[in-house]
């Protein structure tokens, strides 16, 4: 044990606007680090009403932060 209370750590795959998203809201409500306000935004999402399982045929690129534009919206 390194005496941390958080002992797991997660890496996850962000493009620039999801980071740049994370880091807004983070600096607007004050947050001490990207680890707390992402922290944070996992409990309020948690929190948050669902749409219901995912589809197990759905990549994981299909997740991201912001919608991806449809060839017909360019």
């Amino acid at each position: 044990m390194s005496g941390l209370s958080r002992e797991t750590r997660l890496q996850i795959m962000l493009d620039d606007s999801e980071l740049a998203a994370i880091d807004d809201w983070r600096f607007e409500q004050r947050m001490p680090s990207r680890a707390a306000a992402i922290r944070e935004l996992l409990q309020i999402g948690l929190r948050s009403v669902t749409n219901g399982p995912a589809d197990p045929g759905r990549p994981s690129s299909d997740f991201g932060v912001f919608k991806k534009k449809e060839k017909s919206d360019e």
